[in-house]
């Protein structure tokens, strides 16, 4: 199935609306791993929509580059080793922060006015206000979790069991056998 349907436009509230908004706005993993890809400039920070992160990645970066032309190997590589170690952090948690920023997502758009039921809908159907002895009538007298639906009259007679019915199955074989090739 295509995903042309993303594009429709239902116009009105209701669920449906809800998801394809969903759908539009939610985070894609690969996306992001690819733009963690590019690290020093804090992309996929600002993708998840975390700017002060983002910030921060991309001031290190300049701190860096600036330093290695100022400053001594030293310094330089102390500041590489920092930037690869937040590079290391951040990877390991950019699942959960896409989880947990999807998930705030998709509470925020359920939750929202727009995420309303469809028109006539008057809540789940129960059967609580009705009487069960009816029902407890039919229960009672059915055994071991079977329906009476389902057992067989006792006055009809029963079907053949799976091997009888192998057994009638070979010996229609044989006889069409014999009739193809009778011997003299």
């Amino acid at each position: 199935m295509t995903n042309a349907w993303k594009q429709w436009d239902f116009a009105g509230a209701g669920l449906q609306t809800v998801n394809l908004e969903l759908t539009k706005r939610l985070r894609k993993r690969p996306l992001i791993y690819g733009l963690w890809v590019l690290f020093p400039l804090g992309l996929h920070a600002f993708y998840l929509r975390e700017r002060g992160r983002g910030l921060l990645y991309l001031a290190g970066s300049l701190v860096l580059g600036a330093s290695a032309a100022l400053a001594p190997w030293p310094y330089v590589a102390g500041l590489g080793a920092i930037m690869v170690i937040a590079a290391l952090i951040d990877v390991a948690t950019l699942d959960r922060r896409l989880t947990a920023y999807n998930k705030a997502l998709r509470v925020a758009l359920l939750l929202s006015p727009k995420a309303t039921p469809p028109p006539g809908y008057q809540g789940r159907y129960t059967d609580e206000d009705r009487d069960i002895s009816e029902y407890l009538a039919i229960k009672d007298q059915e055994q071991a979790g079977h329906s009476l639906k389902s057992q067989p009259p006792p006055n009809k007679k029963r079907g053949k069991s799976f091997q009888e019915q192998e057994a009638a199955l070979r010996e229609f074989a044989e006889r069409q056998k014999r009739a193809k090739n009778p011997r003299s």
